[in-house]
């Protein structure tokens, strides 16, 4: 029987997939990561959330609201780029999916692919290279009252924090010259 070998890489995990002489235990992360995705990122605070979690909270209340309620299951899926969210979203009034899809075309570095058709939705490897965000799958959510869906996606390499932090500065300056 051949030696097995112990590596770290997802790339060797993929082989050992379709290799099962190989033996490639889990070093980086507590499980395996290849063909998998682990909701589990960054320590796990006392209230079982994760730290990662819990800055997703903290950062969207201070950029958009203190008072905003956000709750996150962070996932590690094995890409090579991207950052892709399912978002739920109540609001105080309904607000029709087709009105949201209008909004959110006219948003500033937004772009909205949303068909209802296979395929009519963007991936984080159709966003690789793109600094837009990308908003699709935007429905009515039928768990609450005035609640929508919606799938958003963007490469983390060129709209991360540091550019979202540069673009917000930019536009809290353009508001306040406006203001006089």
């Amino acid at each position: 029987m051949p030696a097995r070998r112990v590596s770290t890489s997802s790339g060797d995990q993929t082989k050992a997939v379709y290799n099962p002489t190989d033996d490639v235990p889990p070093k980086k992360f507590q499980k395996q990561i290849a063909f998998n995705v682990i909701p589990h990122i960054d320590v796990f605070l006392e209230d079982g959330s994760t730290k990662e979690e819990w800055k997703m909270m903290a950062e969207t209340q201070k950029i958009v609201d203190p008072s905003i309620r956000v709750t996150a299951t962070c996932v590690r899926v094995p890409v090579f780029v991207g950052h892709a969210e399912a978002i739920n979203i109540e609001f105080e009034e309904f607000l029709d999916e087709d009105e949201a899809r209008d909004i959110l075309r006219e948003a500033p570095g937004i772009m909205v692919i949303d068909k209802r058709e296979a395929g009519g939705y963007v991936t984080p490897i159709e966003c690789v290279g793109d600094f837009a965000t990308f908003i699709s799958r935007i429905r009515q959510d039928s768990t609450i009252e005035n609640g929508l869906n919606l799938w958003c996606v963007s490469d983390n390499l060129r709209k991360g924090a540091a550019l979202n932090a540069v673009q917000i500065a930019e536009t809290l300056g353009a508001r306040m010259l406006k203001k006089g």
